[in-house]
This record gives C-alpha cells, sequence and structure tokens, in this order.
C-alpha cells in the first residue's frame, strides 16, 4: 500500500490536520491520476495547485507554445519561455514546486484517434480549452471512456463551471448546449479579450472540484452550473438537469462514436433567402497593404481611410490620416457620407471593415475597399512599429 515519506507530510501538513483530509484523502490524491486538456490560461492555475496539492500523476496534453500574449494571464510561464512548448514549460513550473509530481506531457492536440484511450488512463479529467470543437470531443470521450469530466469556460469578464460525470445521473455537456451557436457569432478571447485574473478564478473553482471528486468530500458542481462575473463580483448557481432527448447520454442517444466535430461546430448563420439573390464577390473589393501604401503614399487627398474598430483599439495604434467611425455606429454615420468619395476601410483583421463595407454597397457607394487582413496584416507587411495585440 502506498504510503507517505516524512518529507510528504511535512509538505502536507495542511491538508493533514483536515479532517476531511487527513492521511486517507492525502493518499487518495497521491494514487490519483488527473488529466489537463490544454495549459493555457486555465490550465496554469489547474495544473499548478493540483500539484502543489499533491496529486500523484498529471497529464497536460497541448500543442501549442508560449506567446507573448500569453503572459498577461497565464501565469506559468515566464518572458523567457516564449516560443517553446506549453506542455514542457507547465511540467517544469510544477516540477519546481513539487517534485514528487509525475508528469506525463503530450505534445500534441486532443483528437478522435488519442481521446478515448488517453481518457482511460487518467481517473479525472479537467477540460481547460477555448473551443466549442474541443470541448464536445473532450466531453463525449469522458461520456465513452466513463471518467468524470471538470468543466470551465472563461470570456471577458465571465465564466462558467461545473462537473459532468457519466457515472451519476447528472446531465453532460450536451445536456447543456445540445448545438454549438454559429460560429460567425463566437469571437475567441483574441477577439473579445479576457480580464487576466478571470482564468486564475475560474481554474481554481475546477482544481476545488477536482481535489473534491477525489477524496470523495463536500458536495460536487454536478447538476448546477456556477456562473461567474468578474465586474459585479458574483457568484451564481443555476440548476442543470440532464436532457432527456440528449443524443449523447440519454435513453433515445444517437450518438455512439466520436464525431466530425469540426463540421459540427463550423456552423453558419442561417440564410434568409431572397429573389434573385447575387452572391457578394468580397475579393472585388479588398485591397493588398502593399497597393494601399502605394496610395497612401502617392494620392494624399483623394480618398477618406476609415478605422472601423472601437476607440479602445484605436488607442492602442491606428493608421496616420485614418479617421475613427466605430462598428457600432457605422450604420448610422453611413448617411452622412458622401457617396462619391473613395474610401478606404480597415479594422484589426479585415473581417469587421468587410462588414461595413457591404453596408455601403448596399448603400449605393461604389469606390469603397477594405484592407486584407486588416491593421495586423499591415504591421507584418508595411510598417512594424505599429504594435500587434
Amino acid at each position: 500500500k502506498m504510503k507517505l515519506t516524512n518529507e510528504e507530510i511535512g509538505r502536507y501538513s495542511r491538508h493533514l490536520r483536515l479532517p476531511e483530509v487527513g492521511m486517507e484523502g492525502q493518499l487518495k490524491l497521491k494514487e490519483s491520476k488527473v488529466l489537463l486538456v490544454g495549459a493555457g490560461g486555465l490550465g496554469c492555475p489547474i495544473g499548478m495547485y493540483l500539484g502543489a496539492a499533491g496529486i500523484g500523476t498529471i497529464g497536460i496534453i497541448d500543442f501549442d507554445t508560449v506567446d507573448a500574449s500569453n503572459l498577461q494571464r497565464q501565469i506559468a510561464y515566464t518572458t523567457e519561455d516564449i516560443g517553446k512548448p506549453k506542455v514542457e514549460q507547465l511540467k517544469r513550473t510544477i516540477r519546481a514546486a513539487n517534485p514528487n509530481v509525475t508528469i506525463q506531457t503530450y505534445n500534441e492536440g486532443i483528437n478522435n484517434e488519442n481521446a478515448i484511450e488517453l481518457f482511460s488512463q487518467y481517473d479525472v479529467i479537467v477540460d481547460g480549452s477555448d473551443n466549442f470543437n474541443t470541448r464536445y470531443l473532450v466531453n463525449d470521450a469522458a461520456y465513452f471512456a466513463k471518467k468524470p469530466l471538470v468543466y470551465g469556460s472563461i470570456f471577458r469578464f465571465q465564466g462558467q463551471m461545473t462537473v459532468f460525470d457519466p457515472n451519476t445521473s447528472g446531465p453532460c455537456y450536451r445536456c447543456l448546449y445540445s448545438n454549438p451557436p454559429p460560429a460567425a457569432l463566437v469571437p475567441n478571447c483574441a477577439e473579445g479579450g479576457v480580464l487576466g485574473v478571470l482564468p486564475g478564478i475560474v481554474g481554481l473553482v475546477q482544481a476545488t472540484e477536482t481535489i473534491k471528486l477525489i477524496i470523495h468530500q463536500g458536495t460536487s458542481l454536478i447538476g448546477q452550473l456556477l456562473l461567474f462575473d468578474a465586474m459585479k463580483m458574483s457568484f451564481k448557481k443555476v440548476k442543470i438537469r440532464s436532457d432527456h432527448q440528449c443524443a449523447l447520454c440519454s435513453e433515445q442517444a444517437t450518438i455512439h462514436e466520436l464525431q466530425d466535430y469540426e463540421a459540427f461546430c463550423n456552423v453558419a448563420l442561417p440564410v434568409v433567402e431572397k429573389e434573385e439573390e447575387t452572391v457578394f464577390d468580397e475579393s472585388q473589393f479588398t485591397i493588398q497593404p502593399n497597393d494601399l501604401a502605394n496610395i497612401l503614399q502617392n494620392q494624399p487627398h483623394d480618398f477618406r481611410l476609415i478605422d472601423v474598430r472601437e476607440q479602445h483599439e484605436w488607442e492602442i495604434c491606428h493608421l496616420e490620416g485614418a479617421e475613427l467611425i466605430p462598428n457600432s455606429v457605422f450604420e448610422n454615420a453611413i448617411s452622412t457620407l458622401d457617396q462619391d468619395q473613395t474610401y478606404y476601410l480597415y479594422c484589426y483583421k479585415g473581417t469587421r471593415s468587410m462588414n461595413a463595407l457591404k453596408k455601403l454597397v448596399a448603400a449605393g457607394f461604389t469606390n469603397v475597399s477594405s484592407l486584407e487582413g486588416g491593421i495586423d496584416q499591415w504591421s507584418v507587411e508595411i510598417d512594424p512599429s505599429i504594435p500587434r495585440y
């Protein structure tokens, strides 16, 4: 039978003094194996705290490398880690705090080929992923592998946390979200932003739920969705029930193996068909950074350069000579614009400026172009002094 060494007894003494943990609970932690899906904003605090708590084996799967933009929230990494694999750097950070932990790293993405076999080697799966494809895959694989899944997600100032356990009568992720939202309506953290401390709060709730599952103490979040709002500093619990028509976990289940999650999640917005509707050819209305740079240099007064980002993005950086008409008020501003003028529109990556351009074309404007790749591509190809954010 596994025992604690004298060094471990000293290390975990504050746990051992808790009757709810004690020697028995600490040994359960030492014997347990936990898999982290994702080594980002959630995976960092989860991994660091589970390692410090004495989890015996921690698996980490992630294909990404550390980027400078990660450091605002992914606390396991330092500036020196930029460009290095996240799984190896998170392993290093955890081992530096607790060398007793065995850490298995998988520098790859989770997919249909590796998920179920990998999950079967662990006691608890913790989802720290940041996209719907992976969340549905992880949910389904955990269900088929009969492993409890500790779920968390973050966006801007808000977080969600719960526990899905196929070994109970509780719900699964598909009971909560039977279908993903249309891809066009789902900005990721790079586009929408995220408060740096938010993944710490959400990740620590996930780590807490993981420990409780292992030591069989307390009341789990199974059947309850915990909602956190950092701006209001409020936590709210919402009951979630099993869906008796759930495609995965109900008696009427239609899903009996892993799916094509990219196809499932890449749902387009419903199209309202109109008579004789013509397809909008975006390529006719895009301008490459080099071409716009030549125009800015040689024709300084024959056009208007419009930035359709929001004010807080304009303050980060903008092109010289541009004027700001944010997308949020763009439609109302169209009536003030001269249709005979030439307009060049840009945003961060090119999506919002093309949407604004379509509104101009619908209003009868003809001399309009959208900057391909936005100001981000401009920074890459034309002017590296403009910060990328």
